[in-house]
């Protein structure tokens, strides 16, 4: 067993992986903003599973109080994970397992194609695993020889489609069946050219085209929800029963997790596996639980391999404020409460985790100036606090965030010479004055001139008062 030794604060490093956009969010939401397919498409969705969400989520008596628990078992893991990480690592050894420590996406990369080339495999399969996404293993894979296969239907879509995902728990949210069907046809092997645009039909195509791969392929590479640190259990839920098929039939199975998916007992696991479905797909239950500890003679994988991937979670959790983005169970209902996300999807983020948990995390992971729009892609309307199942308070961490990153020249100027002026009560009497002019220039909601037009780009300018409150003061 190694010593465990949780990275000093870096971030993740450039030019690998999925953490990073090509453009700011202003001018990639511009473009989503301007594809009405793509906001018909995300409205109907996010509706949806609010909706079911809502519904079974009242069923629930007790709901805060899981919220309140779920947060506290965070918490708590948060404080103490180095030595919860020494604990999985030794039941995880203790069972069979072998552990290795990746400090950044090279290096998870660089671990996983070794393991994968001393197989002798020239493909893996794959359970949907937002880590690998984040590290982009499939392409490291690619670049090795080695072809990975989606399995998710969602994800599969996506990988056929040549794209990119869009939404943490339904990738290909951003597109419809009619397109689904183009995409088979295009690009899947072997598909009936009949193939109609019914989701029975789309479904049964995609299991034909699986069934083979998950019985001839020997490697498997999954991520992982949850990770027991009292007996090395590793737990992956999904919907359709890709998971249950990658994580039994091969021979080795390759899981990669970021480091915060610990949780201390069993009895806290209980806590995640009624928040989760609920707040995610708005199920009672996942459809499919998969659990395994090592390995099992004779049962399942013969080799199993844990990755634990820091990838600047460390740097995240050096902030004490900022590390309440690292309790997040990827449960996406952010992602549907939020106006901005259901107007602009999930590609406007460029990185792999959108939305309003997006917003906070990839910035902290890639460092702020990096990701330096993310911040204010939210209105801080505070839904997405309202919804999310372990508390994380994202509009403060908004608000946090938005304070670190770099600010234009002019902006940090115009709030210089406004802290110049309200230090000094006489210059400050005069330009409260001089502001009353501003009335003489027309009604409420007229813009400032430019290059102070981008503030009122997007709102009203307030009509300065008649009297101000010393003049008030003054004449009582």
């Amino acid at each position: 067993m190694t010593r465990t030794f949780l990275g000093m604060p870096a971030t993740a490093p450039a030019g690998v992986g999925h953490l990073r956009g090509a453009e700011p969010f202003p001018s990639a939401a511009r473009r989503s903003l301007a594809d009405p397919q793509l906001r018909r498409n995300l409205g109907h969705a996010t509706k949806t599973i609010r909706v079911k969400s809502a519904g079974v989520i009242g069923e629930v008596p007790d709901w805060q109080e899981l919220r309140a628990a779920g947060s506290a078992i965070k918490t708590d893991v948060m404080a103490r994970l180095p030595e919860l990480l020494e604990q999985l690592e030794a039941k995880v050894v203790e069972a069979g397992g072998v552990v290795h420590w990746a400090g950044d996406a090279h290096e998870a990369n660089r671990i996983v194609t070794g393991l994968v080339r001393a197989t002798g495999s020239d493909r893996v399969i794959k359970v949907k695993s937002m880590a690998t996404q984040e590290i982009g293993l499939n392409e490291a894979l690619a670049e090795a020889g080695i072809a990975p296969v989606e399995t998710d239907l969602a994800e599969l879509i996506v990988q056929l489609g040549n794209d990119r995902p869009s939404h943490i728990l339904v990738p290909a949210i951003h597109r419809n069946r009619a397109e689904i069907r183009e995409i088979f046809l295009r690009a899947m092997p072997g598909v009936d050219p009949a193939l109609t645009d019914e989701p029975a039909a789309l479904a049964a195509e995609a299991r034909r085209y699986l069934r083979q791969t998950f019985l001839t392929t020997t490697v498997a590479v999954s991520g992982a929800n949850f990770a027991v640190a009292e007996t090395g259990t590793l737990a992956v839920v999904e919907s359709e029963g890709n998971g249950r098929m990658c994580l039994t039939l091969p021979e080795t199975l390759i899981t990669v997790m970021g480091i915060e998916k610990v949780v201390p007992t069993w009895r806290d696991l209980e806590v995640f596996l009624q928040l989760l479905p609920r707040a995610s797909t708005g199920e009672r239950m996942n459809p499919y639980t998969s659990m395994w500890t090592g390995v099992a003679p004779g049962d399942g994988p013969q080799a199993f391999h844990l990755v634990l991937l820091d990838n600047g979670r460390s740097a995240v959790l050096a902030d004490e404020t900022g590390r309440q983005a690292l309790h997040c169970i990827r449960c996406s209902a952010c992602l549907n409460v939020c106006p901005v996300y259901e107007r602009t999807g999930g590609h406007a983020y460029g990185s792999v985790y959108p939305g309003p948990i997006g917003a906070v995390l990839s910035p902290q992971l890639t460092g702020v100036a990096d990701n330096a729009s993310l911040p204010y892609a939210s209105s801080l309307c505070g839904a997405c606090y309202d919804a999310c199942p372990v508390k994380i308070n994202i509009p403060e961490l908004l608000v946090h965030l938005r304070d670190q990153a770099p600010h234009p020249r002019a902006e940090a100027a115009a709030m210089a010479a406004a802290a110049y002026a309200m230090n000094r009560p006489r210059l400050y009497e005069t330009a409260q004055r001089a502001a009353r002019l501003s009335r003489l220039a027309g009604r409420r909601g007229r813009g400032l001139p430019p290059p102070l037009d981008g503030w009122t780009g997007s709102r009203d300018l307030p009509d300065p008062p008649a009297q101000t409150f010393r003049e008030w003061w003054a004449g009582r």
